[in-house]
């Protein structure tokens, strides 16, 4: 599950980072909304974020939430700091997204995708392990 967990989350941010250039080229160059290209970011936001909310089930970290989690910070970064700052990415995704597509001006549109894409993508850098992940061992 954590291969898995990984694996996906190249795909994240790969496919956000592919989101936000074509999105902000659309911006720059007055160019139509493309809700095709910021529906890739939010499925494999979304898929990402099922993964991890099975992942943290299976691994019962909801059952050690107490004030000593508080004190140990790999277990914060784990129990709290890594599951709430992706949360909150995808949760930044989804309104930009939600947002764009009930507009009618295609700038605003790449304008509001570009930015809360942007904002999810520093909330998943932010908090992503970095010295677990294989590709950096």
């Amino acid at each position: 599950m954590k291969h898995l967990h990984s694996t996906v989350a190249v795909v994240l941010l790969i496919a956000l980072l592919v989101s936000i250039v074509l999105t902000l080229v659309n911006y720059l160059k007055y160019r139509p909304y493309n809700r095709k290209i910021a529906l890739i970011g939010l499925i494999s936001g979304h898929i990402q974020m099922l993964i991890g909310i099975t992942y943290f089930i299976t691994l019962q970290y909801y059952s050690m939430f107490s004030g000593a989690v508080m004190k140990d910070s790999l277990l914060r970064f784990k129990i709290i700091e890594h599951p709430l700052m992706m949360l909150l990415g995808v949760v930044a995704i989804t309104i930009g997204y939600s947002k764009a597509k009930r507009m009618t001006d295609d700038w605003k549109a790449n304008q509001t995708v570009f930015i809360f894409y942007l904002v999810g993508l520093v909330f998943f850098l932010s908090r992503i392990p970095w010295s677990t992940w294989s590709l950096f061992a």
